[in-house]
């Protein structure tokens, strides 16, 4: 896709966010790598305002265009990028259940097979920092070469795929093991967890399983 074609593809990625209920008001952000750096949603500005030109190009040095202001996260969208060649798009947002989760300071460990979507056993929550700040994407940075999905403490949610369709289907999954870990957390019973060895196997079987979207 060209810058065009991508910038439109992140406003879509951004309403299509909200339909599912991943998010409210201005709160996430979504980027896709571009040449040396990457396009994301600017600061502050509702979805639905939002034209191919309100997107801002951030280079890999964290210059961006002049008379533009990218999102607060800027910082942790490029930490992503930098972490991993493997991932070309970053979807990140407050879902309800995720937020929840990360304010108890919790990973979600292995309740379902399908913690393996983020590629590991479990689902990480790295430590809280201020928004928009450096120490905030180094702990993105670490966290997310451990998993493609990271819950943020007291904040929400990273989602990062090789595209936006896949990065978007990882968070809306995320989300959906959140809601079943709260609610077993409610029950105040012991919960079961699959074991280490059950894991190795799903993550293999996992390596030829997801979404199928062209690339």
């Amino acid at each position: 896709m060209n810058r065009e074609q991508l910038s439109q593809k992140i406003i879509d990625t951004c309403l299509e966010m909200t339909r599912l209920g991943l998010n409210q008001g201005t709160a996430g952000n979504v980027s896709v790598r571009y040449q040396d750096g990457m396009l994301i949603t600017p600061t502050g500005m509702p979805y639905e305002k939002m034209n191919v030109d309100s997107i801002v190009y951030v280079d890999g040095n964290g210059n961006y265009e002049q008379e533009k202001l990218p999102s607060s996260e800027w910082h942790f969208h490029l930490a992503v990028y930098k972490a991993r060649n493997d991932v070309d798009a970053v979807v990140h947002n407050h879902a309800v259940n995720c937020a929840a989760v990360s304010i108890l300071e919790k990973s979600i460990p292995a309740i379902h097979y399908m913690i393996a979507v983020g590629g590991t056993d479990h689902i990480p929550c790295v430590p809280y920092a201020t928004f928009g700040t450096h120490q905030l994407a180094e702990y993105v940075y670490q966290g997310i070469q451990e998993s493609k999905a990271i819950l943020l403490a007291h904040h929400g949610l990273i989602a990062a795929e090789k595209n936006l369709d896949k990065a978007l289907w990882l968070a809306h999954e995320v989300e959906v093991l959140a809601s079943w870990y709260i609610k077993l957390l409610a029950t105040g019973l012991p919960i079961p967890t699959l074991s280490s060895d059950e894991m190795k196997i799903v993550l293999e079987k996992f390596k030829s399983y997801g979404l199928r979207v062209e690339e």
